[in-house]
């Protein structure tokens, strides 16, 4: 009932379908595949696989599913539409591909505000309604659960609710087992949203179950699914990390936490919530679009801590600075180490590395960030080269290779840039010479490198970067300017940064390259 919380509530995932729409995101039937195994392994009740017959990638996804996938925890979901304006079920493409496509459930949309009916649709409010219980009618007699996704829904009802609920009627008259209310174009506020849920539950009682799908247009996304669960909803829609069109769909990374964490419902199967963190990043990977590292809960910046007076109280008491604990959501406390660090940071942080620095250690450390932040190392942005310098500190070398030279060469050949780059290393007696071409020096650079030591360390090739970024510290100086250069990486399950600085971008470039490089096979060689 409205206004009562429940003891739990469905979680239904449409990043293969609604995720997918965010611009820069392309996925593969493979990507799909493994996204759909992450979302199991989370333990979502609902995976939506795509729209079978809308193109070729989302018939072979549902094609391969059935018999690549075996899923654990979560349901498959076909999406659909309803049938074509003034035309028959039986005939019906879209209709005839949901049932094929070989999914116990389906979901289907249909439009609930009238403006899209006689505008859009250009037909009667009747055949709009009639076009949503025909196919539901339709569905159920295949042997269906049905999910129906009222569309426009919240714009539809504040228009015109007698309407809006007419389609919904038609829906659950039909069989429909869950309505999902949808603020498509996510212009919506929680307190509308959760007044308006209220209506539609107190209107149908315990006949149908009641759900929520929210866009972030006004970036109450996750505010309003919230609401709607206060509101009475038992079902909720959305995306990891918030993906999809526009400004992106409800982030259930965020909703999951807070719900379970903030207001006591159940989202996910017991155990399963502390692999939260994990997934997300997983499916940032296979959608390789980057982490924002401030996302609640689970960024690599939401339980991170600078100054050095709130490390030192973390130490102490860590729920005087983390609103709940990290391990709740398989996240961890960082400490972010820069020219505020004091020697309980860095203690702190050798700790977290595993290392034993005594006093006088841990004061050259402190001297060596001061130094070197001055001159526009930034350290707290760059964690591997962090843990690198205070590695070496402890007294610890790198064994993997030492440099003598490079040398970066670039010309123009028939009106193309090339970059070539030829390195020399020594690998405990013996020198190697190798040389690689790039689309760039960085990229000639690492090239090279590979080439060079690839074959002693093959875990070199799990690691790859990510980003690149430049940035001049000192603009006044033209192009004599001291250039900072951050690097991003990853080997697939860990992520970290390094940092070069120097007047020449080239060495400033290799230096965070060489860190990235040492990083990976110190963590994997």
């Amino acid at each position: 009932m409205p206004g009562e919380l429940p003891d739990a509530v469905e979680v239904f995932d449409t990043t293969l379908r609604d995720g997918s729409q965010l611009e820069g995101i392309s996925l593969t039937v493979d990507d799909k595949l493994r996204i759909a195994e992450q979302l199991d392994y989370l333990g979502l009740h609902y995976i939506e696989g795509g729209w079978p017959g809308a193109n070729p990638k989302d018939d072979e996804f549902f094609r391969r599913v059935h018999s690549e996938l075996d899923l654990d925890a979560s349901t498959l979901v076909a999406f659909g539409s309803t049938r074509r304006k003034l035309g028959k079920v039986d005939s019906d493409d879209t209709l005839r591909h949901l049932v094929e496509a070989g999914t116990g459930v389906v979901c289907i949309v249909g439009k609930c505000w009238d403006y899209h009916v006689t505008e859009a649709l250009e037909t009667t409010l009747d055949e709009g309604v009639a076009m949503v219980a025909d196919s539901v009618e339709f569905l159920k007699r295949s042997g269906r659960r049905v999910l129906f996704d009222a569309e426009h829904f919240f714009d539809g009802y504040k228009r015109n609710p007698e309407f809006s609920l007419r389609v919904l009627e038609g829906a659950a008259t039909k069989g429909a087992d869950t309505l999902v209310l949808c603020d498509t174009n996510g212009g919506s506020l929680p307190h509308e949203v959760e007044r308006i849920v209220s209506d539609v539950v107190a209107y149908f009682g315990d006949d149908v179950m009641v759900g929520i799908h929210t866009h972030d247009d006004t970036g109450c996304a996750v505010a309003n699914a919230l609401a709607a669960v206060r509101g009475g909803a038992r079902h909720v829609q959305g995306t990891i990390n918030g993906y999809g069109e526009r400004t992106g769909n409800c982030n259930l990374t965020t909703t999951i936490a807070n719900l379970s964490l903030k207001m006591g419902v159940q989202t996910l199967p017991p155990d399963r919530l502390p692999r939260l963190t994990a997934v997300s990043h997983h499916v940032a990977e296979l959608v390789n679009v980057t982490m924002n590292p401030q996302q609640p809960y689970v960024g690599t910046s939401a339980f991170a801590h600078k100054a050095g007076l709130h490390v030192s109280a973390i130490a102490k008491r860590p729920d005087a600075y983390e609103h709940v604990s990290p391990d709740a959501v398989g996240n961890g406390t960082r400490f972010l180490v820069s020219e505020l660090a004091g020697k309980s940071t860095l203690q702190l942080k050798a700790q977290e590395l595993g290392l034993d620095l005594d006093g006088p250690t841990l004061n050259e450390i402190v001297d060596s960030l001061k130094r070197l932040e001055h001159e526009g190392f930034h350290f707290e942005a760059a964690d591997g080269s962090l843990e690198l310098l205070m590695r070496r500190a402890a007294g610890w070398e790198q064994p993997y290779f030492r440099l003598e030279s490079f040398r970066v060469i670039t010309d123009e050949r028939e009106g193309e840039l090339t970059t070539e780059a030829t390195i020399k290393v020594h690998m405990g007696e013996e020198r190697i010479v190798t040389t690689a071409e790039g689309n760039g020096p960085v990229n000639a650079l690492d090239a090279a490198l590979r080439l060079a030591i690839g074959s002693v360390y093959p875990a070199l090739a799990q690691v790859h970067l990510t980003d690149y970024k430049v940035r001049v510290l000192d603009t006044a100086k033209g192009t004599g300017a001291v250039t900072r250069v951050l690097l991003d990486s990853t080997d697939g399950e860990r992520s970290w940064t390094t940092i070069g600085v120097s007047e020449n971008i080239i060495e400033a470039s290799w230096q965070a390259l060489s860190d990235s490089v040492v990083y990976g096979l110190l963590h994997n060689a």
